[in-house]
């Protein structure tokens, strides 16, 4: 089977895909979940933390065909890792995630969504460096459709998220032109707006577009399903 490597989104860590890997690895998968710098049991001052930086944390895990699954803001650094070293990389697998453009940031991607979910939200932190998103509101924008208990599990785990990283720009898309790419579409997401999630999986072929009935945490709301959508998906390289 596949070697997967999970890497996740905005003020998480691989904390967040506890019941996704059991269910990959029944299917038979060698999976992976890692802390980004900054994240889980990665620390890293705000300051330090850097697109770049995220990118090399991938490149250590990745094997000679790899299956990389970024999830929301993980799209960019799967992306990054995947223009440093594209010989590696089976398939590129997008989770309600942004897909970088040529010339634009994440931050610059999020501005364009035709509504910002996420803004109320979020609290700068004291040196501007990051964001925390508010305890009370967690519920609301990542996990309302998820199991009794994750509110509580997650908001004890969740920390700041840098800016920076969210600011740069990728450019020279055009190298992994030819990587296969996969989108999941969450269709109850309240962090990503699904019609903007349509509007960036129009750069997917249709036929590697798929999409779930969850809000911004599939891996909690029905890691089961995401498992097997993830096992499809890998039966295309």
């Amino acid at each position: 089977m596949s070697d997967i490597v999970l890497v996740h989104g905005s003020g998480h860590g691989a904390w967040c895909f506890r019941d996704l890997i059991p269910a990959l690895e029944a299917l038979g998968h060698s999976v992976t979940a890692i802390d980004l710098p900054g994240h889980g049991e990665n620390p890293r001052p705000l300051q330090n933390i850097t697109l770049d930086l995220y990118r090399d944390a991938i490149l250590e895990h990745l094997s000679e065909n790899t299956i990389l699954l970024g999830h929301s803001m993980g799209g960019f650094p799967i992306t990054a890792a995947a223009l440093a070293a594209p010989e590696k990389i089976a398939h590129l697998i997008y989770l309600c995630a942004y897909v970088p453009q040529q010339g634009k940031s994440l931050v610059d991607l999020r501005k364009e969504a035709p509504r910002q979910p996420l803004l109320e939200a979020i609290e700068r932190t004291a040196d501007g460096l990051g964001f925390t998103v508010r305890p009370e509101m967690t519920e609301q924008v990542f996990y309302h459709d998820c199991p009794a208990g994750t509110v509580d599990y997650a908001n004890a785990r969740l920390c700041p998220q840098a800016i920076k990283p969210q600011s740069t720009v990728i450019d020279g898309l055009d190298k992994i032109a030819t990587v296969r790419k996969s989108y999941i579409i969450c269709r109850n997401d309240q962090t990503i707006p699904p019609e903007y999630q349509d509007v960036m999986a129009q750069a997917f072929p249709s036929q590697r577009v798929y999409e779930m009935n969850t809000g911004h945490s599939p891996f909690f709301a029905d890691p089961i399903g995401l498992a097997r959508l993830v096992n499809t998906i890998s039966e295309d390289i």
